[in-house]
């Protein structure tokens, strides 16, 4: 059982302690949460291990797929960024959300390229991506969108993520899941 820092309040520290209380065995840490820590991800993760807690996921990864090639590069660098604080943090996942990018540009088949991309560069670490659809993406916003642009990419360290919000918030069809992945 894991829970997003997002979902607690207070400081970083706060939260994972508030975490481990409740009987947690992971969190998932949210960006702007190391962000504002005053400390390294690796004092994080000390903090959690400490604490018995898994660092489950590190997230999320914005504004990634779909980018016009300038912004590709620079993404494509975003990433390998990450990977450095997920390996810091001792993760192995991280969530990619659909780009809500005004510059993102359409097409199930340039998102699945970059995904795919990225997790070739993920697996050299031996790190792992999800990719969720956002009620509010630009061009993903329903799951099963995402879980083509999953199945186009086809790489063993590609998944799906689904968030109840996103789906149910857009009255999306859960019943199909089951069926569809």
């Amino acid at each position: 059982r894991s829970i997003a820092t997002v979902c607690l309040s207070g400081s970083l520290p706060d939260k994972l302690e508030a975490a481990a209380a409740a009987g947690f065995e992971g969190v998932e840490i949210f960006e702007n949460d190391l962000l504002t820590f005053d400390g390294t991800p690796a004092e994080v993760r000390a903090m959690c291990e400490d604490l018995g807690l898994a660092i489950t996921i590190f997230q999320p990864f914005r504004d990634f797929e779909g980018m016009p090639e300038g912004l590709r590069v620079r993404a494509m660098d975003r990433a390998e960024r990450k990977f450095d604080t997920m390996q810091a943090l001792g993760t192995d996942l991280l969530l990619v959300c659909a780009s809500v990018h005004p510059a993102a540009l359409p097409g199930a088949d340039r998102a699945a390229a970059d995904l795919r991309e990225m997790a070739e560069r993920a697996a050299k670490r031996g790190l792992r991506v999800c990719y969720e659809a956002l009620a509010w993406g630009r061009h993903v916003s329903r799951w099963r969108q995402a879980w083509e642009i999953v199945r186009a990419a086809d790489h063993p360290a590609l998944g799906l993520c689904l968030d109840s919000f996103h789906t149910l918030s857009l009255g999306d069809d859960v019943d199909a899941l089951a069926e569809t992945v």
